[in-house]
């Protein structure tokens, strides 16, 4: 099984400006609405100049915001080279016929998303075992309504019988997706279509019945913030009304089990078990409760569900084989263990460890016939191992085709064996399959080879900068072989730094007309991810929110030292939570880097919780309504800590309108506060996609824009010439 899907509701995958001789200035354009507001927490209070740009309805914002777009669009577009960047990317990024994701076996067929070079969007095809003939099933492109709009699939899960497939999709970015199932055989949808399935986590019983998960209906009087409240999941017949469905589980249904109104769910069952399954997890909070129920029992009026694990006891992630499950844990392992459990009489407390903690970090799990397949991590660099179901078995190892990231581990539980993705720094990503019985690991040939997939000349290093605090932070760096280091490079520094999660190796061909200029990519694995297990994620949250961008100003600053580049040529970049990572560096350390790229930015941590998806990120955090999370949430907050006269780098903003995860807002009122209060002269600029949201979702087209955008906006603030207007 996958991790939990509400992982995926967090944030969870980028010098003076002169226009024919006149300076770029902020004030040519109309000030932002003013209503200077001030809130009052603990005894402190904490101004606020933008308040008004959170009503994106009002028509004085709307208008602003077009202004910023349309500024951006017209400086990016005068810069030299930018359309010839952009046809590099194209170039590189179509080489290769297509690009597959999402693969999962089921039941002998392959169900994968792909889009070929000539395709704008992401479709869902079948094929009959890896080899087989290829099927389109889901064109998204066919639920367009209006012009200049798009969709995009946003999950889907095939029945067990392979007769149907759940698919949930969206329009615009904003990932509102609405439940469709598709009939195999017929070649089309059924007449099913349920709304307000977003995070729907679709699973099928063996007798045809659609699980899934859907959220309230919001009454006129009812506030944003009530949005992911009360998600309950349902049992769906096909061809009823969805509004008659039979509430399974979730807040209310169940009489002697209270859930929280913040608490999510999703309910299941996996194919040979005699049980179904219920997760609850608080908001994107890693840690899920357990309960299961006798599959039989569905069919009555009584369904006791039964707890077998709660937060406490540290699960991320479970696969189940028969009535046997096996949990991944990190209570008493910062590395993680993994145990197993006999749903029939067991609970977390008999549960067995059956892989220690090592100094691998666990990061998933995936059951087949034969086996469990277990995925770790160490320095960045993946490994496979495989467990034997039989009793007193040991992991063995499995040798991978190379040294990488596994990006995906996936398994059929009626088949053994393994699927998984893999790539690294300098390879882009293909699917392998794990054969037990040969005990082979071959490419399956789901994803087709292009000519820039694995370019000879690019290397990728490993290394580490010390943080103030003595500990030393994992660095990667990418770039073309025989660079000098001269301290002239351009250079990108990528981070994040939240939930836990690890920014493992990936490459994209796109990339290439960066460095083939000679720059540098350099990613920081800082605290707040989980590169080194449940500690340092934990050293990088709330409280210890500072070492998150403390690291990443101790990277910036090795680099420098170690002659890879200048301040005047270091960018710091990322995005959605990583919009902490960059605005409070550049606001710690303006003096650092020379650009910043802020992507659909988290900028205004104080007023975040007032928004829909405020309250589920509320256990990564904090909130404002106690004085320790006001505290953290302060210091934490960008927007806050930008000071009038200080000189900041040239910063890019983006946000997407329909942004569901980090309202636009955000990135407004982090664009308008540092457009008033840099002294450096250098551009401030705000870039809006009005079809987008926060990038899940974005066509190719979008995605390809954005990067030459982003390319070349660094060249041009890094005085590369060629890009100089």
């Amino acid at each position: 099984m996958a991790r939990f899907p509400f992982a995926a509701r967090c944030f969870p995958a980028l010098l003076g400006f002169l226009i024919a001789g006149t300076a770029f200035g902020q004030a040519k354009l109309p000030p932002p609405p003013a209503q200077p507001a001030s809130d009052t927490y603990f005894g402190t209070t904490v101004a606020d100049p933008y308040r008004a740009l959170e009503d994106l309805k009002n028509p004085e914002v709307a208008a602003w915001m077009k202004a910023q777009a349309d500024a951006t669009r017209s400086a990016l577009d005068r810069i030299p080279q930018r359309a010839a960047i952009l046809k590099e990317i194209q170039r590189y990024g179509d080489d290769t016929a297509a690009r597959v994701t999402g693969a999962q076996p089921n039941n002998g067929d392959y169900y994968y998303l792909k889009r070929f070079a000539t395709d704008n969007s992401l479709k869902l095809y079948m094929r009959h075992g890896a080899g087989g003939k290829e099927r389109l099933l889901i064109d998204p492109d066919k639920h367009a309504t209006s012009p200049g709009t798009h969709y995009a699939i946003d999950y889907f899960q095939p029945s067990p019988d392979n007769k149907y497939v759940a698919y949930g999709i969206s329009e615009g970015g904003s990932e509102e997706s609405v439940l469709h199932v598709f009939d195999v055989a017929a070649g089309k949808d059924t007449a099913d279509a349920i709304d307000r399935a977003l995070f729907a986590s679709p699973s099928w019983l063996p007798d045809g019945t659609l699980v899934y998960s859907r959220l309230q209906k919001l009454g006129p009087d009812m506030p944003v913030t009530a949005k992911y409240l009360n998600q309950r999941a349902y049992l769906h017949r096909l061809a009823s009304n969805p509004d008659d469905d039979d509430a399974l589980f979730g807040a209310g249904v169940v009489p002697d089990i209270a859930l929280e109104p913040v608490e999510n769910v999703a309910a299941g069952h996996v194919p040979g078990s005699s049980y179904v399954f219920a997760l609850v997890v608080k908001g994107v909070q890693r840690e899920a409760k357990l309960y299961v129920a006798p599959l039989a029992s569905l069919a009555g009026d009584k369904r006791p569900w039964r707890k077998v694990v709660d937060y406490s006891d540290g699960v991320t992630d479970l696969a189940i084989h028969g009535d046997t499950i096996y949990l991944l844990s990190h209570n008493g392992a910062a590395h993680f263990k993994v145990l197993r459990m006999d749903l029939a009489k067991g609970d977390i407390a008999t549960a067995e460890v059956v892989i220690r903690e090592s100094d691998n970090v666990i990061t998933g799990l995936a059951g087949a016939k034969d086996a469990l397949y277990v995925r770790r991590m160490k320095g960045g660099i993946s490994n496979l191992l495989r467990l034997d179901y039989a009793a007193g078995a040991k992991a063995t190892s499995i040798k991978l085709p190379f040294a990488g990231d596994m990006d995906a581990l996936a398994a059929d539980p009626r088949l053994p064996g393994a699927l998984f993705e893999a790539g690294s720094w300098t390879r882009s990503n293909s699917w392998y399959e794990y054969d037990p019985k040969r005990g082979t690991v071959t490419d399956n040939g789901l994803q087709p080879k292009g000519k820039y997939d694995a370019p000879a000349d690019l290397v990728a290093t490993e290394l580490s900068a010390m943080a103030k605090d003595g500990t030393l932070v994992p660095l990667s760096i990418v770039h073309k072989r025989g660079i000098k280091l001269d301290g002239n490079n351009p250079t990108l520094l990528y981070g994040y730094g939240a939930y836990g999660i690890s920014q493992l190796p990936f490459y994209r061909p796109t990339f290439l007309p960066w460095f083939e200029r000679g720059a540098i990519l350099a990613v920081a694995h800082v605290r707040g991810g989980g590169e080194n297990g449940e500690d340092w994620y934990k050293a990088g949250y709330k409280a210890t929110k500072p070492n998150t961008w403390n690291d990443a100003i101790a990277c910036g600053e090795w680099l420098i030292a170690n002659k890879y580049t200048t301040s005047a040529r270091l960018a710091i970049w990322g995005g959605s939570a990583g919009g902490i990572f960059v605005g409070r560096s550049i606001t710690d350390r303006p003096e650092l880097f020379g650009a910043a790229i802020d992507q659909v930015p988290a900028s205004d941590m104080l007023r975040f919780e007032t928004t829909a998806n405020g309250a589920p990120n509320v256990p990564e955090f904090g909130s404002v309504k106690t004085e320790e999370g006001f505290k953290s949430l302060l210091a934490m907050s960008p927007y806050h800590h930008i000071k009038d006269g200080v000189k900041y780098p040239a910063v890019l903003v983006t946000t997407g309108i329909n942004d569901p995860r980090v309202d636009a807002w955000e990135a407004g009122k982090m664009a308008a506060r540092l457009q008033a209060a840099s002294s450096s002269g250098k551009p401030v600029l705000l870039r809006i996609d009005y079809d987008a949201g926060h990038g899940i979702g974005s066509t190719k087209k979008q995605a390809y824009e954005e990067r030459a955008d982003v390319f070349a906006f660094l060249f041009w603030q890094f005085g590369v010439p060629g890009f100089q207007p």
